[in-house]
């Protein structure tokens, strides 16, 4: 199996994003990512097992604990391969910019012609018989 190919088998696993995502802001001990996720202890090193494995955490003891601290590195690889994917959709984003910047254009337009046409005396002569 190719190197891409494991990161994306590793970060498929929503349990995994989810402690990725955790570690994003701090460094966390075991018992910190159980109780922020809600997993159970064997469950959360687990999938500590497999991310330090695959180089996407590192560990290191403070007294008796263990904490975890994101590697940005796996990451910076997957991001290089989707480099020329974001090239695809930023191309199909700005198009869709563009098309919604006339379709808003277009709906204030109408809008300002429908003012046109009721008139300034609209409310006052609501109530007026004709």
């Amino acid at each position: 199996m190719n190197r891409m190919e494991s990161v994306f088998d590793i970060i498929a696993e929503p349990n995994r994003r989810a402690i990725l995502s955790l570690l994003l802001s701090s460094q966390q001990s075991v018992g910190e990512i159980e109780r922020r996720l809600g997993m159970p202890q064997p469950t959360v090193s687990k999938h500590l097992r497999v991310l330090r494995e695959a180089g996407f955490v590192e560990s290191a003891v403070d007294a008796q604990r263990r904490l975890y601290r994101l590697r940005p590195e796996p990451l910076q690889e997957l991001d290089a391969w989707l480099v020329p994917f974001r090239r695809f959709w930023s191309a199909h984003v700005d198009a869709l910019e563009r098309h919604l910047d006339r379709m808003d254009q277009s709906t204030r337009t109408k809008k300002k012609a429908t003012r046109g046409r009721r008139g300034p005396n609209r409310e006052r002569d609501k109530g007026e018989a004709k």
